[in-house]
């Protein structure tokens, strides 16, 4: 069995595959968590988030959609495949102030439901990288 490579080294391999790993992750949790049989979201909900994440962007915000961000942690082992792993650093939410308000607004119910959805999907997000970054150190290991 080849010897594992330090931390700094893996978590610097790893850091150069992350973005993809994320952008491949946010597709797969995406369509499993909102399309399919049985979506988080219905049809009518999904197009109201969709149309809050265009308000969002064009008032100068980041959106909803792509704003979620994920980062290594280190466990702080140095022999163990666990010793890193991957966290949701900024989950994205529907907050008051990042919507209109008045007829454009949504109520704290609609609020609520969006922003645990939100929170799903970036948890689903963290768990597929996370079953590549084992994956990839498992071929590092070979």
């Amino acid at each position: 069995m080849a010897e594992f490579p330090d931390e700094r080294e893996l978590v610097l391999r790893v850091r150069s595959q992350l973005e993809q790993w994320t952008n491949n992750a946010r597709t797969q949790a995406y369509s499993e968590l909102f399309e399919g049989d049985d979506p988080l979201l219905t049809t009518e909900e999904m197009q109201r988030l969709d149309a809050l994440d265009s308000v969002m962007e064009r008032n100068g915000g980041d959106g909803v959609w792509g704003t979620d961000q994920y980062g290594i942690h280190t466990a702080g082992t140095t022999s163990s495949d666990s010793s890193i792993g991957i966290v949701c650093v900024y989950h994205p939410q529907i907050t008051k102030d990042s919507v209109l308000q008045g007829d454009d607004g949504i109520d704290d119910e609609t609020e609520e439901k969006f922003n645990a959805a939100l929170w799903q999907y970036s948890e689903r997000v963290v768990t597929l990288i996370e079953e590549r970054l084992d994956e990839f150190i498992r071929q590092t290991q070979r």
